[in-house]
C-alpha cells in the first residue's frame, strides 16, 4: 500500500505529470509520426533525469574527478557561492560549501574569501555568508567578501585580483563536487595554485525499487549535472579554438 502511495504520488507531481502528458500527446497524435517521436523522446528523457540511478550516471565523472584533499598547503581557503532565497537564507549548495569551509577553517586557522555577488535581490551572496561565519565565532580579519561576481568565471577573475593585491599564490578552491572540474578550468586560467576540495556531494549509488520513481529533486540535480556537463565541453571548445 505504501507503495502504490508512492507511485501515485510521483506521477500526479512534476516531473511526473510531465511523463504522463506527453505519453498522452504521443497517443493521440501517433499518426503524426514527428509529434510522436518527439513525445517518446520526452517521455523517456524526463523519466531518465528523474530517477537516481540515471542521476547518478551523469554525476559521478563529475564527482569523481576530484577528490579531497589528505594534505592541506595553502595561504587562503576560496567559497565560491552556490546562490541564496530572498529571504537572505542560502540555498543547500552554498551552506553545504561553507560549512565544509569553516571545518577547514578550524583545522587551518587560513583565511576565509567568500565569493558570490548578487545576481537576484540587493545582498551580495559573499555578505550573507560572512554574516553567518561571524555568528559561528570566526573573525573580521580573517573573512574576505568579493561580492562582485555573477557566475564561476568571475570567481576566478575577481578572487585572482583580490589573492594579487595580498601576494597569496596557493588557495583551497571549495564547492560542490558537480562543480569543481569546471571551477578548477578556469581558476587555472589564473596565476592561481588551485588545490581542490570538493564537498556538497550527490552521488547516492544505493538504490531500491522508490530510485526508479521520478522525483523533482532528483530530476533538479540531473539538470545541474547536464549543465555543468555542457558548460565544460563549451569551455573545452573555446579553448581549442583559441590555440587553434
Amino acid at each position: 500500500m505504501f507503495f502504490i502511495k508512492k507511485l501515485i504520488t510521483s506521477f500526479i507531481l512534476p516531473p511526473g505529470i510531465l511523463i504522463i502528458a506527453f505519453f498522452l500527446i504521443a497517443i493521440l497524435e501517433r499518426k503524426k509520426k514527428f509529434i510522436f517521436f518527439l513525445s517518446i523522446f520526452f517521455v523517456i528523457f524526463i523519466y531518465l533525469i528523474s530517477i537516481e540511478p540515471f542521476k547518478d550516471l551523469i554525476l559521478s565523472p563529475l564527482e569523481s574527478y576530484y577528490r579531497i584533499p589528505e594534505k592541506i598547503d595553502a595561504e587562503a581557503i576560496v567559497v565560491l557561492g552556490g546562490g541564496k532565497y530572498d529571504n537572505g537564507f542560502l540555498k543547500e549548495d552554498s551552506m553545504n560549501r561553507l560549512l565544509t569551509a569553516y571545518f577547514v577553517h578550524k583545522k587551518t586557522n587560513l583565511l576565509l574569501i567568500l565569493s558570490g555577488g548578487a545576481v537576484e535581490g540587493k545582498i551580495p551572496e559573499s555578505k550573507v555568508m560572512s554574516d553567518l561565519l561571524k555568528k559561528l565565532g570566526i573573525e573580521d580579519n580573517k573573512i574576505i567578501e568579493e561580492s562582485l561576481s555573477r557566475d564561476t568565471s568571475e570567481n576566478a577573475f575577481f578572487v585572482e585580483k583580490i589573492c594579487r593585491e595580498r601576494k597569496i599564490k596557493k588557495v583551497i578552491l571549495v564547492t560542490s563536487g558537480y562543480h569543481m572540474k569546471r571551477a578548477v578550468t578556469l581558476f587555472k586560467k589564473t596565476n592561481l595554485n588551485v588545490i581542490p576540495y570538493p564537498t556538497d556531494f550527490k552521488n547516492d549509488l544505493n538504490y531500491n525499487i522508490y530510485s526508479f520513481l521520478p522525483k523533482f529533486s532528483t530530476f533538479a540535480i540531473s539538470i545541474r549535472a547536464l549543465r555543468e556537463h555542457i558548460a565544460i565541453n563549451i569551455l573545452m571548445v573555446k579553448d581549442y579554438l583559441q590555440s587553434a
